[in-house]
């Protein structure tokens, strides 16, 4: 009787059984917890409530059952051992918290207005809260709890860093440079050129010059619209550089650890001026209003290839290059000075 009932048991638990690869479980017993998928059509009972005893207990939240078709034997397995089902969401470099709330709210199926309303009560600044990166985040995390989770995560890593080149945090002084990373992760047109926008912005910071710089009228909302005059003429904020000298009150954008970097060691330069050269896609930079007219009139009638290929390399360059392959993170003390030495 024991061997025919062992059988019957295999038998049972080989039956062919469908699910969504990602499933809900309610928080509960076991028993409610086996209820619960019996009347959401798993068709489960009492023999099904004690082979997952005998397993273990069913996880709860959304879990990854990794596939849709399988055994009952496998469903009952997977629901007690299964991990969390995460979701892949990227916050790239230059990109507002607008539009990636906007992102999360919709991969997620998470309420926009409540992330919104979250977000607007608890963010240090209007943005540059969030550290540009690719996040794993959890279904059916609350939208209080996944942005505290992003607030603290950026946070964290920001203190390890400003106590890496600093050895301390503070946190305003902090989000001066996040400010200024900004601007420079929307103006540069690669990695390589961002300690050189950087000591663009330096010196007209210095001389008292307004720095502007279309970027920074692709705040918020206003991420993907093309900056035209009547923009500039119109637009009354402090992200408005054309009208107001010095930076914006809060940050622009996300920003990568490169443009922080960027920002706290520019190379040294007279630069002033930059253009985007047709040809290349990269900026020609000088430091006279001379220079930069012919760098503007040398494109005109020239196509746009944008071959990302720098004709010619100056020592500028080459400095600036050798600052961004600097992994700061990794680096001793002597190695920071080093970089410092750069900075005019």
């Amino acid at each position: 009787m024991f061997l025919v009932a062992f059988i019957a048991v295999l038998f049972y638990l080989n039956i062919p059984l469908s699910s969504t690869k990602v499933l809900f479980i309610p928080k509960g017993s076991t028993k409610s917890i086996i209820t619960h998928l019996d009347k959401t059509g798993y068709e489960l009972n009492e023999l099904d409530r004690f082979v997952v005893n005998f397993i273990g207990y069913p996880q709860s939240g959304w879990i990854d059952l990794k596939s849709q078709y399988m055994t009952k034997g496998d469903f009952l397995y997977k629901i007690t051992k299964s991990k969390a089902a995460l979701k892949s969401i990227t916050l790239i470099p230059g990109e507002t918290s607008y539009i990636f709330l906007k992102q999360i709210a919709k991969n997620l199926n998470l309420s926009e207005e409540k992330l919104n309303k979250i977000y607007n009560e608890h963010a240090y600044k209007a943005d540059g809260n969030i550290l540009a990166e690719t996040y794993s985040l959890p279904y059916g995390m609350k939208e209080d709890h996944l942005l505290f989770y992003l607030f603290s995560n950026t946070n964290k890593q920001y203190e390890e860093f400003s106590q890496k080149i600093f050895g301390y945090y503070d946190k305003k002084k902090w989000y001066y440079y996040i400010t200024l990373a900004s601007i420079i992760q929307k103006e540069a047109a690669n990695k390589d050129e961002m300690p050189l926008v950087s000591s663009v912005i330096y010196n007209r910071l210095k001389r008292g010059m307004p720095l502007q710089m279309d970027g920074t009228l692709n705040y918020g909302k206003y991420s993907h619209v093309k900056v035209t005059a009547k923009r500039i003429k119109e637009d009354t904020s402090s992200y408005n550089t054309y009208k107001n000298k010095g930076l914006p009150a809060n940050p622009i954008s996300a920003v990568s650890l490169n443009a922080i970097k960027a920002a706290i060691f520019p190379v040294k330069s007279n630069y002033l001026y930059f253009v985007k050269d047709n040809r290349t896609g990269l900026h020609k930079f000088s430091s006279s209003y001379k220079a930069h007219i012919n760098n503007i009139n040398a494109n005109k009638g020239v196509k746009k290839s944008y071959t990302k290929v720098k004709e010619k390399e100056t020592k500028i360059d080459i400095e600036a290059k050798k600052i961004m392959k600097t992994d700061v993170s990794k680096q001793k003390p002597s190695s920071i000075k080093d970089l410092w030495n750069n900075v005019k």
